[in-house]
C-alpha cells in the first residue's frame, strides 16, 4: 500500500501562518487541513485538495507531497 505525507504545517511554519489561515487561503474545509497536517502517513488524499494546496503555498504538487516507502 503506499502512503504519502503532505508537508503542510512545514510549509505553514515557514510562512508563519496558522492551519487556519492555510484553510482560509486553499478553501478547503478545515478539518481536511488538520488532519493532513498531523497525519504523518496517509493513505488516501483528495486530489482536489492537493490541487487546492500546492498553489495556496505557491508549489507544484510533487513539492507539496512526500511519497513515503
Amino acid at each position: 500500500m503506499g502512503l504519502v505525507r503532505l508537508k503542510i504545517r512545514e510549509l505553514a511554519q515557514e510562512k508563519a501562518w496558522t492551519l487556519k489561515k492555510v484553510y482560509d487561503r486553499s478553501g478547503i474545509i478545515y478539518s481536511r487541513v488538520r488532519i493532513y497536517a498531523r497525519r504523518r502517513k496517509i493513505t488516501t488524499v483528495e486530489f482536489t485538495a492537493i490541487h487546492k494546496l500546492a498553489p495556496t503555498f505557491d508549489l507544484t504538487i510533487e513539492d507539496l507531497v512526500e511519497i513515503l516507502e
